[in-house]
């Protein structure tokens, strides 16, 4: 299942890439193709972007990758172009969010409910709306997932964390959020009139803080921790494999 896990984070779920390797043409075919995607969305943006917005929305695009390379993954103005100002690239990140490319996830100023309400709109991470094609277009080889490499460590968080809400978000009506304190707590979910903190570790090792200090603070009802380990539950702590992510819904009813 990790093996097949790491194929997932390789090749992602666009049809014509899945196509490709189900049918063994090798792992150039399943790259072309997703370079293929990447390429016609590129002449999306020139096709239906207005033309002040287009060079503005193939920066934000580009930038995606170094923005998820930092340790709290804001997304940053200048990352995109030095200079560049929240007021002139807001038109180009709505386009690429309403096409569905991205995800916006928003910082939570208190994780109570209604969730939405308490968005901080200036603090927000973006995401693919695709792990292959994150992985493709960052230029990340598929043996460094495959096989590990040693400089293949700081990314490999964002590509987890990318896998991990391209598999939450269908699964609950709101899009998580993220919270940021004394720590940081990659996803916050609103499951009914449950708020729920949720960490993603993209290996077995499960170090850090966030989750003591967020139960610490508002005592959610169940806690959400993705790694490589096995299905366990301690008290109100869920431990979910990252490749059983589709599953959360149902887990977390079963469980609880």
């Amino acid at each position: 299942l990790s093996e097949l896990y790491q194929q997932y984070l390789v090749i992602g779920g666009m049809p014509a890439v899945i196509n490709s390797f189900l049918e063994n043409k090798g792992m150039e075919k399943v790259k072309k193709e997703q370079q293929a995607i990447l390429n016609a969305y590129i002449l999306d943006f020139s096709k239906h972007a207005e033309n002040k917005d287009i060079p503005r929305i193939i920066h934000i695009w580009n930038s995606i990758p170094s923005q998820l390379a930092k340790e709290n993954r804001k997304f940053v103005y200048k990352m995109v172009k030095p200079g560049a100002r929240a007021r002139d690239y807001e038109d180009a990140l709505l386009w690429l969010e309403s096409a569905g490319l991205i995800y916006r996830v928003f910082c939570t100023t208190k994780p109570f409910l209604p969730l939405k309400a308490y968005d901080d709109l200036s603090a927000f991470k973006v995401y693919l709306s695709d792990v292959g094609l994150l992985r493709e277009l960052s230029g990340l080889p598929p043996e460094a997932i495959f096989l590990g490499n040693e400089t293949y460590t700081e990314f490999k968080g964002a590509v987890a964390e990318n896998y991990v809400l391209q598999s939450l978000a269908p699964q609950y009506d709101i899009l998580p959020r993220y919270w940021t304190s004394i720590g940081k707590v990659d996803f916050i979910i609103q499951s009914d009139s449950d708020i729920i903190p949720v960490e993603v570790k993209a290996q077995t090792r499960l170090g850090g803080k966030s989750l003591s200090v967020y139960d610490a603070t508002y005592h959610p009802v169940c806690k959400l921790r993705y790694s490589l380990n096995n299905l366990k539950q301690d008290g109100t702590l869920i431990n979910i494999p990252l490749y059983l992510a589709d599953w959360t819904k149902k887990i977390v009813s079963f469980i609880s």
